[in-house]
This record gives C-alpha cells, sequence and structure tokens, in this order.
C-alpha cells in the first residue's frame, strides 16, 4: 500500500516536470488528430511513452479491429488488479480555435477532449511507475479507439473501441476500473461523481431505404425514397412521444440524411442516421423495435424496400461503492467541499458503460468550464485550461491509492 506522505513528496517533485510533459503531449495528439479505429500514430506515441516509463505494453488489442493499447505496472507486492481508461479518437469536426496547436488535419479535431485523457492517463503511468515498489497488485492503463462511435465488423455487429478490446480479454482479471472525462459543464477544479446512472444508453441507428427512380414529370412511375425518409423522420418522433414513459428520459435526434444524385430526378436511394438516448435496457430494445416498425411500415406502403442496422447502447452506470471511492479521490486532490456527487445524469452517452457492466467502477466528470474555456463538447471552439492536465493525473493516481485503502487490495 502506498504512504501518503511518500507519493506526496513523489507527486510534488515532479509537478513542474510533469505539468511541462502533459502539456507537450496533449498538444501533439491535438495537431495530430485521428478519428475512430484509424488511429495508428496516436497509438503509437501512447505505446512509445508507456515503454519509456518501463511498462510491460500490448499493442494492437481488439478483437475486430485491433487498434487498442494497455500498459500493464506490476507492483512489488501481490495485490487485485485496477484498471484505468483513456480514449484516443477525434470527431470529424473543423477547428475554429486560432491557438499555436491547433489542429493540422482538416476537418479533424480533439474537440471531446480526448487529447487531455490520453495525457493525463500518461502522467499517471509516469507517477505510479515510480512507485512501483510500493504498489500492491497490478495496474492496467487502457488506451481505447472509438469511443465515439462503431463500425460494422466482419461478423455484421457494430462495434466500439470499448466492445471491441473488452471481446479481446480486456477485463480478464480486472477488479475495479476507473475513467474520468473533462466537463466544461462543471466549474474548474471540481469534479463530479454519480452514485448511480451518471449517463444514457446512447443507440446509433442506420436505415436506408431502398425505391425506383424517375422523372418528376411522372412520379407515379416511381418510389420516391427521399420522401420514406422524411415520413420516417416525422413518425420516429411521434414514437418516442407515444412509447415511452413519459416519467423517464429519453430523447432522439438525426444526425445525417442523404438522398437523390440530381435535382430533377426521384432519388432512388435514401440514407438516414441518428441516436437515441435513454436509460433503461428495456426501453433501448422497445425504442429499436418502434423504429424497425415505423421503417418498414412506411416502406411497404410506397411499394419500395428498407434495412435498419444498430449499435445497442449501455446506460452508463456506477458502482455505489467505487463512485464514494472516486469522490474521496477528488476530495484529496480538489478539496472536499470541491468534489460533488452528481443527482442528475447527462443524457450523452459512453461506451466505458460497457466496462461497469463487467467490473465495478466509477466514471467522474472533471470540471474544465472557465470564463474562457465555455464551448460545449463537440463544438468547432471547444478547448480545456491545460492547467487541468495535472489535476486529471492527480486524481487518477489518487483512485489507486485510496483503492488500495478502501478496497484492502494488499
Amino acid at each position: 500500500m502506498f504512504e501518503d506522505r511518500a507519493l506526496q513528496a513523489r507527486l510534488e517533485r515532479l509537478e513542474r516536470e510533469l505539468e511541462t510533459g502533459l502539456t507537450q503531449l496533449r498538444r501533439d495528439f491535438h495537431r495530430h488528430p485521428e478519428t475512430m479505429f484509424d488511429v495508428e500514430r496516436t497509438a503509437a506515441k501512447v505505446a512509445g511513452q508507456l515503454r519509456a516509463y518501463g511498462l510491460e505494453v500490448e499493442e494492437g488489442v481488439g478483437k475486430h479491429f485491433g487498434k487498442g493499447v494497455v500498459g500493464t505496472l506490476r507492483g512489488g507486492r501481490p495485490g487485485r488488479t485496477i484498471l484505468l481508461r483513456a480514449d484516443m479518437d477525434a470527431l470529424p469536426i473543423r477547428e475554429q480555435n486560432d491557438v499555436p496547436y491547433r489542429s493540422g488535419v482538416d476537418g479533424v479535431m480533439h474537440a471531446c477532449g480526448h487529447d487531455a485523457h490520453m495525457a493525463m492517463l500518461l502522467g499517471a503511468a509516469r507517477v505510479l511507475s515510480e512507485c512501483r515498489s510500493e504498489l500492491a497488485g497490478t495496474i492496467k492503463f487502457a488506451f481505447q479507439p472509438a469511443e465515439e462511435g462503431a463500425l460494422e465488423a466482419e461478423d455484421g455487429s457494430m462495434v466500439s473501441g470499448g466492445r471491441d478490446m473488452i471481446e479481446a480479454g480486456l477485463l480478464d482479471g480486472v477488479d475495479l476500473c476507473f475513467a474520468l472525462h473533462a466537463w466544461p459543464e462543471l466549474p474548474f477544479g471540481t469534479v463530479g461523481v454519480h452514485r448511480a446512472y451518471a449517463m444514457a444508453a446512447s443507440t446509433h441507428f442506420r436505415v436506408a431505404f431502398k425505391g425506383v427512380s424517375g422523372h418528376h414529370g411522372t412520379p407515379h412511375l416511381a418510389v420516391d425514397a427521399l420522401l420514406m425518409a422524411a415520413q420516417f423522420v416525422t413518425e420516429t418522433k411521434v414514437a418516442m412521444a407515444s412509447e415511452i414513459d413519459p416519467l423517464e428520459p429519453g430523447v432522439l435526434s438525426f444526425g445525417t440524411l442523404r438522398a437523390g444524385t440530381a435535382l430533377n430526378a426521384i432519388a432512388e436511394s435514401s440514407e438516414i442516421t441518428g441516436s437515441y438516448r435513454v436509460f433503461e435496457e428495456a426501453t433501448v430494445l422497445r425504442v429499436r423495435d418502434a423504429i424497425e416498425r415505423r421503417a418498414a411500415a412506411i416502406a411497404a406502403s410506397f411499394g419500395g424496400g428498407c434495412e435498419t442496422r444498430f449499435r445497442l447502447g449501455t446506460a452508463l452506470k456506477n458502482d455505489g461503492k467505487a463512485a464514494e471511492l472516486a469522490l474521496a479521490a477528488g476530495a484529496a486532490v480538489f478539496g472536499a467541499e470541491r468534489a460533488m456527487p452528481l443527482e442528475q445524469p447527462s443524457l450523452a452517452g459512453e461506451d466505458f458503460a460497457l466496462y461497469l457492466k463487467q467490473v465495478p467502477g466509477a466514471f467522474a466528470f472533471l470540471g474544465s468550464g472557465t470564463d474562457s474555456h465555455r464551448h460545449p463538447l463537440h463544438h468547432p471552439r471547444f478547448d480545456i485550461d491545460e492547467r487541468l492536465l495535472l489535476k486529471g493525473a492527480k486524481l487518477h493516481v489518487r483512485f489507486v491509492l485510496e483503492a488500495s485503502k478502501r478496497y484492502n487490495l494488499a
């Protein structure tokens, strides 16, 4: 088990060096964003840093896509296994910030803070690697691709980065897991933790309609796939209003609509994508069934066809004991009055939910909101105050320390 004073001395000694190093790491990730599973450069950078800290490193982790990175730190004494996780992927958003570390990839940026999450976890790995002789048990540092979405695997399933790594055995032997997220809705220098539900089950869907192309002057000889999609939008919104308990939170939104090839030709095909966010597993399935029924009915009424595809979401629900542990870790880093239990869950989604479905753990919201950094996640001007990086690294380290105490992991 760690000695608090020894750990604090190490942190103070490393603090200045860490702060500069973490800023450099975060800016490097920010300049070179990569999306979904296409994270070769990012993964190689992460693996190189972990090796420099003396960790065992496994690259290419994932059953289907194989783009995850895992660093393993073995303590000096036997004990349990704790997993700390960060996400690596960026978003297809064109950055509008005028900063020296602006994205160098047109149309892609780290608009969700994953660049910061990686730097924070690497900072924790650096500190904990210097304490390995005092550690009881094993720490796994998991760096995950494709948190922001999923791709279709060869078996037809829709796979996110978390699912890909878990199906490859990432959680085998893990006793406790933890992750955090920069959160501009909370003030800078605070941390919030839910004692149960923290985030919704975010389900992604794609509906493709098939019709028959034709001339605008002879619509009776065609089957309009664009019109099918338009009716589907309305019908699906009606389903959300009429088929879900009005006391249960839920929202459905559309992201893209593609149809047609010419101004004066009826569209032969259309495709619409979106997501819906609810909490209960039964409601996830109920909304999926409603989407499938309405798509099929609309296609049949026009004389066309349709195909639906889903990546079903899982609600992120913290383990109660782990949530208290995370709040204690936050109090140690930020002060008791700035470590806050949160009551209202977010309708955003997170595939760390898949980890928590199998292993006890907690997900913390790291307050990043300031007067100059107030843009929401996924905004083209999202950015963070880089003083947050050291605080996030400390929170990871403190989570391990509190776990050593409270879970008697020695």
